[in-house]
């Protein structure tokens, strides 16, 4: 479990950061909100939140719709029918105050710590340890500075088709299937032989 006991001692800024998805907001803190910097968690809706008080009490307001927390900042995603200019100010208060008060991010996250991209499994392939390195070491920090992440899911021998996941604020957003076609997509085919196609599951 994963206590911001010592956090909350200290001064805690937050600030934000515009990203492509209209309806989505980054939320900036001045420290990594999890031991395992590769943490990485998507919660689609309460019902997802087990394991991070944090995005149980963000679904609290009505207008959120999405919770993504990874390293130092939240990604945020709220209804179409609410302007950020209405809720940012309450938004960032209350993160602040809730970290401050010492409140929990994650807890029981040890057993379930997502692997990052380029963590390459005994198994991989020539092609799927190519796959991953590039999305690591060129998408991925593209992806995060949008507020989300990119995940490698498969890639299929046969079809050339390699199959990624794509969370927070990249879920919903309408640039992620022009980003995903247009960037992703047309490195991949470019840089390994035998890629084809890209598609992704969260968009």
């Amino acid at each position: 479990m994963y206590n911001t006991t010592e956090m909350y001692k200290r001064q805690v800024s937050v600030y934000t950061e515009r990203v492509p998805n209209p309806n989505s907001m980054k939320f900036v803190m001045n420290f990594m909100l999890a031991k395992d910097e590769t943490l990485l968690r998507d919660y689609p809706d309460v019902s997802t939140t087990a394991d991070s008080p944090l995005a149980e009490a963000l679904f609290g307001f009505d207008y959120v719709k999405r919770v993504f927390i990874t390293k130092n900042f939240v990604t945020i995603t709220k209804d179409e029918a609410t302007d950020w200019d209405d809720i940012l100010k309450e938004l960032k208060v209350y993160i602040k105050e809730y970290i401050e008060d010492g409140g929990l991010v994650f807890e029981g996250q040890d057993d379930e710590d997502e692997p990052i991209i380029g963590a390459g499994a005994d198994n991989d392939t020539a092609t799927v340890r190519q796959i991953k390195e590039i999305l690591e070491e060129y998408i991925r920090p593209a992806v995060e500075g949008d507020g989300g992440a990119i995940m490698f899911h498969s890639f299929d021998e046969q079809t050339g088709k390699v199959k990624v996941l794509l969370q927070g604020s990249c879920s919903g957003c309408p640039s992620s299937t022009v980003t995903l076609k247009a960037g992703i997509e047309n490195m991949l085919t470019r840089m390994v032989p035998g890629v084809t196609e890209v598609i992704a599951e969260g968009v």
